[in-house]
């Protein structure tokens, strides 16, 4: 990798007036995308992760920026494609109030332009980082909505039937669980996507760092969603023994708190498969 000859084309690059109209276009087409964006961040506990995804996807570049530099940089009109993709995705999502089109034609017109001013090469290099911005983007709203109901229903159920098996009798009806002290209502917010979300962006950047084959990253990410489910029953399940003994306990801090207990072991557990999956590959690479 020559740093020098990579300096030279960024300033070349910052002195051409067309990167400038470029970026100007960029920032109108997305002037109210980012900040829509960025309120959902602050505001729905569900997509929170998506404030630090930027920042991790930036490093994740940095760190392999010299595989990236190593290729020779080279313009390649075929990324022009993916860019009137990006356009066309961006468009429909305009005209149909969509928002997560509008998001997601951010990353696609991104890769289309690594793909068109930086080639081919370089953009397969960027494959992850890019992947990373994707997750940012949070998902329909009527996909939100399809699939919290029956989260909600499994994960009600199955808690129901734990708490039975160890001997405390509950009368589960629909989504909430009547207890003899209390009745537990497993809301939307308590259906498992949040888990889900935060989980399978988290089982992304563990099997990037610790895992040595894209076989076990993508394992690790199917994996992140039954780990996810059952670590929301375990949630729901320890919140009604406490709620037994003290409602306050079900409510308010102690239920946030909980949340955070849950993340904190979804890691670990993630961490543990990540490095089992590795120890298979590597068993596999001996063999």
């Amino acid at each position: 990798m020559d740093i020098d000859k990579e300096k030279e084309r960024l300033v070349e690059a910052a002195k051409n007036p067309w990167t400038w109209a470029l970026l100007a276009l960029a920032i109108a087409l997305y002037w109210n995308v980012v900040p829509s964006m960025v309120n959902i961040w602050m505001t729905d506990d569900a997509y929170s992760h998506g404030v630090l995804i930027p920042f991790l996807a930036g490093y994740v570049f940095w760190l392999g920026h010299e595989a990236t530099f190593a290729h020779t940089a080279e313009t390649d009109a075929r990324g022009l494609i993916l860019v009137a993709l990006g356009c066309a995705v961006l468009l429909a999502g305009k005209l149909g109030a969509e928002f997560f089109l509008t998001r997601i034609s951010m990353v696609l017109l991104l890769a289309g332009g690594v793909w068109t001013f930086w080639g081919k090469a370089r953009l397969r290099t960027m494959t992850f980082p890019l992947l990373l911005l994707a997750t940012m983007v949070p998902i329909p709203q009527i996909v939100y909505n399809k699939l919290a109901a029956p989260l909600q229903l499994f994960a009600s159920s199955v808690a129901s039937n734990t708490l039975e098996v160890i001997g405390i009798p509950v009368f589960r009806d629909g989504n909430v669980m009547h207890l003899a002290e209390i009745s537990l209502g497993v809301a939307e917010a308590c259906s498992g996507l949040r888990s889900i979300s935060s989980l399978s962006v988290l089982a992304l950047v563990v099997g990037f760092f610790v895992s040595s084959s894209n076989v076990s990253r993508v394992a690790l990410f199917f994996c992140s969603f039954p780990i996810a489910i059952a670590l929301n029953v375990f949630r729901i399940v320890g919140t009604a023994l406490m709620a037994r003994q003290n409602p306050a306990l079900a409510e308010g801090f102690f239920h946030s708190f909980s949340g955070w207990v849950v993340f904190l072991l979804g890691f670990g557990v993630l961490y543990l498969t990540a490095l089992g999956l590795a120890a298979i590959d590597g068993r596999r690479v001996h063999a």
